[in-house]
C-alpha cells in the first residue's frame, strides 16, 4: 500500500507502507504512538460496500446532533418515513459514548450541517424487487452547494442505500460529528445481492433473523434467501398442512407462525430487502413424512425397511398436495421468485422400491433416475408457474446438470465445487451458454470456517470471471453468501456471519475494478467491522486490533 494522508474533520491520518505505524497530526500537534499497534489501521469516515465513484475534500462540516434534521422533499411514503427515523438513531444512538471536551476550528472548518436535502424523484414502490433501481447521490459542501447537503434518488430503494452511505460518513468527535465536504455517485454492480439463512438445522429465533436484515441493509445485500425447511425439522406452519409442523418441527416452540413470516417479510421490505423464500424439493424432505404417502419407501431385499427416501413422482396425489402447500407459500412471500431446491437428490431409495420401479417399466425409463427426476421437477415447476402468483423459480444447479428441461426464465444456483474455481467457473459457462440467468455462491460458502484471516479468498472471487461473451456475463444475476447451519444457532449466527459478509456484498456491490486488492481494502474493511460493533453487533475480529466501541462495552 502505498503512503496515504486523509484529513476527516481536521484529523490527518498518516499511514506507511508496513500499516504498522500511525502518526497523528490533531491541531496542529504532532505525536507517534509506539504501543498497542493494531495490525491493520481503519480508515475514517470510508463508505463500505466501496461506491462507484466519491470523491472527498479535507474540508468538512460538523453535525451536532441536537439541531440535526432531513427535509424531504417531492415525494414521501411509509418507507422513507420510517428510514429517517432509523437512521436518525443509528447516526446519533443515545448509549453513544459522548466526551464532553470541546473541539476546536481549523482553516478547514465550513460551518456547520443541519440538515439533509433527502429528495426522492418518484412515488415509492410496495415492495423491493429483482430491478429495483438503488443508485443515488449525495452531495455534501459541494461548489454548486456550499454549506449544503443533499440526498437524491429515482426511487425510495436508493433513498435506502443513500441513508446507509451518510451515515457512514460521519465521523464523531467529541459531542458532534464531522463529515467531509464529499460527493458520492453510486450503483450496484449486480442487481442479486444475497444471504442466505438456515432455519432446519437450527432454529433462529425472529430477533437474529431481523438482526441479520439490520446487518444486510448496513452492507446493501439485497436478497434473503430463507432456507426454511430441510431434512431435520420442518418449523414453517402451514394454515392447509399444520401437520407438518407439528410432527416435523423440533417441538411446538421452534416454528414460525404466518405472523413471524410477515413481519420478517415486512422488516425486509422497509430495508430494501426481498425475503426469498426455498422449500427444497424432492430431496432434503425427511421433515415432510407427516403427509401420507409424499416420501418414497425404501425397501432392503425386497422388503419395506422402515426408512424414506425422497418425495415418490409416481404418486399423482403428491402433485395435488404441493400445488396446494406452494398456493400458501406464494400467497404468504410476495417476491416474485421462490427457490424450488433439487440439490443432492439420492437415487438408491428409488432403485430399491418396486413401485417405481413398475412405474419406470410401464413409461419406458430404463434405469434413467436423473430422467424420473426431471419428470418431477418439470411437473413442479409447470405447476408454480401456472399458480395464481405466476412465480418465476430459482433451482439449484443439479438440476440443469442432470438435464432437466426447464423454462427459459428458470434462474440456476451455482454452488459446487467451491475450492476449485475452475469447476464453478465451467459451470457459469454451461449455464450461461444455454441462455440462462444464474446466481453464484460456491466461493461464498461462509460456514466453512478456518483459523486465521479467511477472507480473501472470498474478495478475490468474482461472478463473472469466466469464459463467456458478454452477453453471457450479462445473464449473471449476482451472487449469494451462504450461512448453512450445521454448526449455526443463535448463539454465533451474527458472529460467524459478519464481517465475512461484508466481504463478499462489497464484491457484489462495488466496480469490479476497485475490488481487485484485499490488502488495500484491508483497513476499510477494519472500519466496518469496526462501525458494525459500534451499532451493537457482535461480529467478529479480523486479525488483532481493536475498537473505539470496545471501550463502551467495559
Amino acid at each position: 500500500m502505498e503512503d496515504a494522508v486523509r484529513s476527516v474533520g481536521g484529523i490527518d491520518v498518516h499511514r506507511d507502507g508496513s500499516n504498522t505505524t500511525l502518526l497523528f497530526i490533531i491541531l496542529g500537534t504532532v505525536g507517534r504512538v509506539w504501543s498497542g499497534t493494531p495490525l491493520v489501521l481503519p480508515t475514517v469516515g470510508e463508505v463500505w460496500p466501496r461506491p462507484q465513484a466519491v470523491e472527498s475534500q479535507d474540508t468538512y462540516m460538523i453535525i451536532r446532533p441536537g439541531t440535526f434534521s432531513f427535509n424531504v422533499t417531492r415525494n414521501t411514503c411509509a418507507i422513507l418515513d420510517e428510514a429517517l427515523q432509523r437512521y436518525k438513531e443509528i447516526m446519533f444512538p443515545s448509549t453513544a459514548l459522548k466526551r464532553q471536551d470541546p473541539w476546536k476550528k481549523d482553516g478547514n472548518f465550513k460551518g456547520y450541517l443541519d440538515n439533509l436535502k433527502v429528495t426522492l424523484l418518484t412515488k415509492c414502490e410496495t415492495h423491493p424487487h429483482q430491478d429495483m433501481d438503488e443508485q443515488y447521490e449525495i452531495k455534501i459542501n459541494t461548489p454548486d452547494a456550499p454549506g449544503e447537503a443533499s440526498l437524491i434518488a429515482q426511487s425510495v430503494w436508493g433513498i435506502v442505500r443513500g441513508l446507509e452511505s451518510f451515515s457512514q460518513l460521519l465521523v464523531p468527535n467529541s459531542a458532534v460529528y464531522n463529515v467531509n465536504s464529499t460527493q458520492i455517485r453510486d450503483f450496484p454492480r449486480f442487481s442479486y445481492r444475497g444471504l442466505m439463512i438456515d432455519t432446519s438445522r437450527h432454529f433462529l429465533p425472529i430477533s437474529k433473523i431481523e438482526d441479520t436484515l439490520d446487518l444486510m441493509a448496513m452492507n446493501k445485500f439485497n436478497v434473503l434467501h430463507w432456507h426454511i425447511v430441510d431434512d431435520p425439522s420442518f418449523p414453517y406452519i402451514s394454515s392447509v398442512y399444520p401437520e407438518l409442523s407439528k410432527q416435523g418441527a423440533y417441538s411446538p416452540g421452534h416454528v414460525y407462525r404466518a405472523s413471524d413470516i410477515s413481519n420478517v417479510i415486512e422488516y425486509g421490505k422497509m430495508r430494501g430487502i426481498r425475503v426469498l423464500p426455498e422449500f427444497d424439493t424432492p430431496g432434503h424432505t425427511q421433515s415432510w413424512g407427516s403427509q401420507p404417502g409424499l416420501l418414497t419407501p425404501c425397501y432392503k431385499n425386497g422388503i419395506p425397511d422402515g426408512t424414506f427416501g425422497p418425495i415418490d413422482p409416481t404418486n399423482d396425489a403428491n402433485y395435488d398436495f404441493l400445488r396446494t402447500f406452494f398456493e400458501e407459500v406464494t400467497s404468504r412471500f410476495p417476491d416474485h421468485y421462490v427457490h424450488l431446491g433439487g440439490d443432492e437428490v439420492s437415487f438408491d431409495c428409488w432403485k430399491s422400491n418396486p413401485t417405481i420401479t413398475h412405474y419406470m417399466s410401464q413409461h419406458n425409463i430404463t434405469g434413467n433416475y436423473r430422467k424420473l427426476e426431471e419428470i418431477y421437477i418439470t411437473k413442479l415447476t409447470q405447476m408454480i408457474s401456472n399458480l395464481p402468483t405466476k412465480n418465476g423459480y430459482l433451482v439449484w444447479q443439479e438440476v440443469f446438470d442432470n438435464g432437466v428441461n426447464i423454462a427459459d426464465d428458470t434462474v440456476v444456483h451455482i454452488w459446487k465445487d467451491g475450492g476449485t474455481p475452475l469447476i464453478f467457473k465451467h459451470e457459469l459457462g454451461k449455464v450461461t451458454s444455454a441462455g440462462y440467468s444464474t446466481v453464484l455462491s460456491s466461493c461464498w460458502y461462509l460456514n466453512y470456517i478456518s483459523y486465521g484471516v479467511d477472507w480473501h479468498k472470498y474478495y478475490e472471487c468474482d461472478p463473472q470471471d469466466f469464459d463467456g461473451t458478454d452477453e453471457q456475463k450479462q445473464l449473471v444475476l449476482g451472487g449469494e453468501a451462504c450461512m448453512w447451519g450445521e454448526y449455526v444457532d443463535r448463539t454465533n449466527l451474527i458472529s460467524r456471519t459478519w464481517p465475512r459478509a461484508s466481504v463478499v456484498a462489497e464484491k457484489l456491490w462495488s466496480n469490479k475494478f476497485h475490488t481487485v486488492d484485499s490488502n488495500a481494502a484491508s483497513p476499510r474493511l477494519e472500519e466496518h467491522r469496526c462501525r458494525l460493533l459500534g451499532r451493537g453487533y457482535d461480529v467478529e475480529p479480523l486479525w488483532p486490533s481493536f475498537c473505539a466501541a470496545d471501550v463502551a462495552q467495559l
